[in-house]
């Protein structure tokens, strides 16, 4: 009886101060990592959400910029964190779904490490040449590629990435061969593209929407199975002749199991109520991503779908990482 009781009151006081940590939370600054570099599309939507849930709410978010190992050095340097609210990680397709059987070790299990909070936005990709490129549409590109085996460079914004990935795909699909060259994130791989030093590059449209807009790449085509509501003259690959052509990437919240769930609760309450903000859906919107929502168990079980579903196209690419 009196192990009972001792029992009891341990966990009467376990929950009295998990409610009151909840209560109190935040007491400093959010810090919220972005495992690629600034610029990109996930920096982008990490910067453009966050801001909205703080002026909202009063809280202060330090975003961070941990690149590396195709998002694996920031997702794994959260995963690793105390699990106290104080430190999520904007997760991506390719560190969430790919890097599990692109790398032959993991640093951070997806699934067990990890605490989904809440899917935040969607994107496709866009297959871009430079303004003064010769190639004008997706036939050019086919026709050059089938006329040169492996002459046509394709760069991408790094090693198994989504953009590498599903450019592999289109490859297949179109049967041709071309010389990847992987970047470490998209500043360089875009200057080098805009220049004319790679002919063809692929990436979210949130990363790419801006420099499109300006004349300095020439969109060819669209990974989505509809076109993009910002570039309603770029056709999608599926309507170019490759049909149930169709690939996107997606952006996630996650802090390190064992956060509180009064926590994850608050901080997808937030979220949420941002994602649902006329003026950051038409922000998100004209940079080319599609705001999401929805639960934390949503997210896990989108994680627990795309890592069979891109491993198979890891696997089918033969791109690994030692």
């Amino acid at each position: 009886m009196i192990a009972d009781r001792r029992l009891f009151l341990a966990l009467a006081a376990s929950t009295l101060c998990t409610g009151v940590f909840a209560q109190a939370w935040p007491a400093k600054p959010i810090r919220l990592i972005v495992p690629f570099p600034p610029g990109g599309g996930t920096d982008i939507i990490a910067r453009e959400t966050s801001q909205r849930v703080a002026a909202s709410t009063g809280w202060t978010f330090a975003i961070e910029n941990k690149p590396g190992a195709g998002g694996n050095l920031g997702v794994d340097a959260v995963a690793k964190s105390a699990p106290d609210g104080y430190t999520i990680v904007l997760g991506q397709t390719s560190n969430m779904a790919i890097n599990p059987t692109l790398y032959a070790k993991m640093p951070y299990d997806p699934q067990k490490d990890l605490a989904p909070i809440v899917l935040v936005a969607n994107a496709p990709l866009v297959m871009v040449t430079g303004g003064n490129s010769p190639y004008k549409t997706l036939s050019d590109v086919v026709n050059a590629a089938k006329a040169k085996p492996g002459h046509v460079n394709f760069a991408s914004p790094g090693n198994g990435t989504v953009a590498h990935l599903t450019s592999e795909l289109f490859q297949k699909a179109a049967g041709i061969t071309t010389q990847h060259v992987p970047y470490k994130g998209a500043n360089q791989a875009l200057t080098d593209v805009i220049s004319g030093n790679v002919e063809l590059y692929m990436s979210s449209v949130p990363t790419l929407i801006s420099q499109i807009r300006q004349g300095k790449l020439r969109p060819l085509a669209v990974t989505s199975a509809k076109r993009v509501d910002d570039l309603p003259n770029v056709p999608t690959i599926n309507e170019s002749g490759y049909k149930g052509f169709d690939a996107s990437t997606w952006f996630g919240l996650l802090a390190p199991a064992g956060t509180p769930k009064e926590v994850i609760a608050r901080l997808n309450a937030e979220f949420n109520k941002a994602l649902n903000q006329p003026e950051l859906r038409k922000r998100m919107s004209d940079e080319g991503a599609d705001p999401a929502g929805g639960t934390p168990e949503l997210l896990a079980a989108l994680i627990k779908d795309e890592i069979p579903r891109w491993g198979k196209v890891v696997k089918d690419s033969g791109a690994k990482i030692d």
